[in-house]
């Protein structure tokens, strides 16, 4: 599985766990599945690609392109922010959010980690140092820098006048979207060990719709900053520390008045939007997040078999287990096909019929962890090593 990438110690240190069953030696041996072999039905191309800075590495980040109008926004974790014009990729502004420690010493690395989020004359992004970043979209100049309760590894999320923060100590905050201001902070509870990452919420009709560490999903009204229900939908259980980990760390799909929600180890449901009442469940785990769309759900499971559900009930439409354990992104709807990116810097595409392969396409050899991004007719996708590419069928 993806453990090694996500595991995280919440409350207790990893010298501690290290006694525990988790590092008993009892290590599962997980092998990446082939590449498939794919007859192309059309061949994918490349528009443009550019570099944005060292990228992410080898470490768990949810970076990702945003685009807005004609730009394309994108950063690394060192703190390089660009925007570029999405037609060819050519760079119209460039910052860096390090901290420069004067001309003898290195620049301190801002960590990004969440984002990026364009809306309206901002973009959005958060740090594993717990600052939250508004950039002015015309030229990238810092409009407010806030603190926040914890690491914002998730994507920042904006609705009625608030950016909205998950951290990863379990603090859902809401900032004010022109000062950066906090002004609510909701604790959503966090188990001792949990994986590394938390869900960015949904927002609908005034509320905000979040999954949490301690397997629960929670609506907060967003003018209140309170609470109005709860609903588990993975209860720990089995032997190890991680057969108990029940992280909510997706974000929650909300279509006509019902929440989709799906939580590591546990399941995949369908809540009521008013009351939070379970309307049926699954037994799916993942920490990908998901798409509903024209009464289906598809999703990768904790394996990486890409699958497709009915949205009224659960009930599997199709399977695709020729990936698995290839460490896919989240999937995405694009001109109608499911499109993933693997470790390996493939992006797989399927038919959303039937699960079959109609295309496969090696971009960059250092892989992908984050899911590709729509923008209008084209497709985005950031590499580890912070290229970031344009793609048209």
């Amino acid at each position: 599985m993806e453990l090694r990438k996500y595991l995280l110690p919440g409350l207790i240190s990893v010298t501690l766990l290290s006694g525990c069953s988790l590092f008993s030696g009892e290590e599962d041996v997980v092998k990446m599945a082939p590449l498939p072999k794919v007859e192309n039905q059309f061949e994918p191309q490349e528009v443009w690609s550019t570099s944005v800075g060292d990228g992410i590495g080898d470490f768990y980040s949810n970076l990702h392109p945003a685009w807005q109008n004609d730009t394309v926004y994108a950063a690394d974790r060192i703190g390089i922010v660009k925007a570029l014009d999405a037609s060819d990729g050519k760079e119209k502004w460039k910052v860096n959010l390090s901290t420069d420690n004067g001309f003898f010493s290195k620049n301190t690395p801002a960590l990004l980690s969440g984002g990026v989020t364009a809306a309206g004359e901002h973009i959005y992004i958060g740090s594993e140092r717990a600052q939250v970043y508004a950039l002015n979209s015309a030229d990238g100049s810092v409009a407010w820098q806030t603190k926040v309760a914890g690491e914002a590894l998730s994507r920042p999320v904006v609705s009625d006048g608030l950016v909205l923060i998950h951290t990863s100590n379990g603090m859902l905050q809401g900032l004010d979207q022109n000062s950066g201001a906090v002004k609510w902070t909701v604790n959503l509870d966090m188990p001792a060990l949990s994986l590394r990452g938390e869900s960015a919420p949904a927002t609908a009709f005034g509320g905000a719709i979040v999954g949490g560490d301690n397997g629960r999903v929670s609506a907060v009204i967003l003018n209140q900053g309170q609470i109005i229900w709860q609903q588990r939908i993975s209860q720990p259980s089995g032997a190890t520390e991680i057969d108990r980990l029940s992280d909510v760390d997706t974000t929650p799909v909300i279509v006509n008045g019902v929440v989709y929600a799906l939580a590591y180890n546990g399941n995949l449901t369908a809540l009521d939007l008013r009351s939070g009442q379970m309307l049926w469940k699954r037994e799916i785990g993942s920490v990908k997040d998901f798409i509903v769309d024209a009464g289906r759900i598809y999703l990768i499971d904790q394996d990486d078999r890409v699958m497709a559900l009915n949205a009224d009930g659960g009930v599997a439409i199709w399977r695709q287990s020729d990936l698995l354990h290839r460490n896919l992104t989240s999937p995405v709807l694009y001109n109608g096909y499911i499109v993933v990116g693997d470790s390996e810097g493939y992006l797989h595409w399927l038919n959303t019929d039937d699960g079959r392969f109609v295309a496969q396409q090696k971009v960059d050899g250092s892989g992908f962890q984050t899911e590709p991004v729509v923008a209008s007719d084209k497709l985005l996708i950031q590499a580890k090593n912070g290229e970031v590419y344009s793609i048209a069928r």
